[in-house]
């Protein structure tokens, strides 16, 4: 399983656990979200919920081998934007209108879809080791996803929202 759940003392922790590839987000991982989330929703005990990464990673985003495989004989556009409006869209839904407070406790890197996964969370805490990182446009050719492009303008500011789509530099923690 990618996705470690433990709870105790009130306190629900979602670990994504593949360690060895730094926690990409696939689709199997996002519908496990899914399900997690809406259970310990419902689940009166959860006062709080940290959603964190194993290893030296958060997340570095979506895994692009499973969105590839998940298209089939589709464009993969049209599979991507099917797999958004099903899973990846409700699953940062769920952790907005998640019932008790969340923390995205972000360890190292948060790329991609990670970025969003962080931000939809009501608090960041970051360690020194992390950075938050938008490769979309410069290493894509795509718009960033997950949320990213409604949190990332709200939370640091139109023009270096910008910047950091476009020209694809790491925002450390330490000037988030």
């Amino acid at each position: 399983d990618t996705l470690r759940v433990e709870v105790d003392g009130g306190i629900a922790t979602l670990t994504l656990d593949q360690p060895a590839r730094m926690n990409p987000l696939g689709l199997s991982l996002q519908r496990r979200m899914l399900e997690v989330l809406a259970a310990l929703g419902a689940d009166r005990s959860v006062r709080a919920l940290v959603l964190t990464g194993a290893g030296k990673a958060f997340c570095v985003g979506a895994d692009l081998n499973t969105m590839q495989a998940a298209s089939g004989d589709r464009s993969l556009g049209a599979a991507t934007a099917d797999v958004m409006a099903e899973v990846s869209n409700p699953l940062i839904l769920a952790l907005r209108d998640f019932p008790a407070p969340t923390i995205a406790a972000v360890n190292g890197p948060a790329a991609g879809a990670g970025v969003g996964l962080a931000l939809a969370c009501d608090v960041v805490i970051a360690a020194r080791s992390a950075y938050f990182y938008l490769p979309f446009m410069p290493k894509l050719g795509i718009v960033p996803d997950l949320g990213a492009t409604w949190f990332v303008p709200r939370l640091v500011g139109r023009a270096r929202a910008t910047a950091l789509a476009l020209l694809g530099d790491r925002l450390t923690a330490d000037v988030a």
